[in-house]
């Protein structure tokens, strides 16, 4: 079982370049961004984790130039999305994102990808929240397409385009691993139809419902854990749920406040492995 790092590239906190070299130092095995274009000032969706929402979510950087720097800062460490939200997102430009960050890294680029909860923001995209689901499952799977075939095609419900040639492929084959994210009632249905792994946020039944999707899977599919209590007991829950990686959200902002968290979890992995 490895060990990541989630976080929210602000301006005004560590950069990206900067924590990713800090996190591989440290021994973790990957490090992945969220991401927001932006933030509806009307907040009519409430925030999944209740109260304010935290100024982090409206000053995020651009996903893929944070990326690109924490790829170039680093030689081991695996870099991904988590999550992109690609029902906001050109699924071509998104396909030659991917590709091209994957070929900068030497094939360590994992993509996280998911349906976002803010209603407003998806819908300042052009996206219908009402059907947001089906275009995210099309927008996977034409990106799939174009990593993998040389003159790539789709046609779907609202995905559309004819022989396009797009360079570079991305240089894992067939392409980057697919980490679906979500703990809503259908995300298996999703995970089992186009990704490589389910790589949720951590709730009290995630290990019964990575048991559901192993029971149901006919393909070797990983299953990852985003913000779990910093416990040993809980990492050998996990451990014995035949989990690939387990990350934690460090809060944005200078060491002062990144490294106490960091510490935290280093302790717990310390006590699991019988270290401590």
């Amino acid at each position: 079982m490895d060990f990541g790092i989630g976080y929210f590239p602000t301006a005004d906190a560590v950069g990206p370049g900067e924590l990713a070299a800090f996190v591989e130092e440290r021994g973790f095995a990957s490090l992945v961004f969220a991401e927001h274009t932006h933030i509806p000032a009307s907040r009519e969706s409430p925030y999944p984790g209740g109260g304010e929402l935290p100024r982090k979510y409206t000053a995020t950087l651009d996903l893929f130039v944070a990326l690109t720097a924490a790829a170039l800062a680093t030689s081991r460490l695996r870099v991904g999305s988590g999550i992109s939200l690609v029902i906001q997102r050109d699924p071509i430009i998104t396909a030659k994102e991917v590709a091209s960050i994957d070929v900068l890294s030497g094939g360590r680029f994992d993509f996280g990808v998911g349906a976002g909860w803010n209603r407003e923001e998806m819908a300042n995209h052009g996206t219908d929240p009402r059907t947001r689901m089906r275009l995210f499952a099309e927008r996977v799977e034409a990106m799939k397409a174009i990593w993998t075939e040389r003159e790539a095609s789709f046609h779907g419900e609202f995905v559309n385009f004819d022989r396009i040639l797009v360079e570079p492929k991305p240089a894992q084959r067939p392409h980057p691993p697919v980490l679906v994210g979500g703990h809503g009632p259908t995300v298996i249905d999703r995970v089992l139809a186009f990704g490589d792994a389910w790589f949720p946020n951590w709730t009290p039944d995630v290990t019964e419902r990575a048991a559901e999707l192993r029971s149901r899977a006919e393909r070797p599919i990983d299953f990852m854990a985003m913000g779990p209590p910093a416990d040993p007991k809980v990492l050998e829950q996990l451990a014995a749920a035949d989990t690939r990686l387990v990350s934690w959200w460090l809060p944005s902002g200078g060491y002062s406040v990144i490294e106490p968290r960091l510490e935290k979890v280093e302790r717990a992995i310390a006590e699991f492995h019988g270290e401590a």
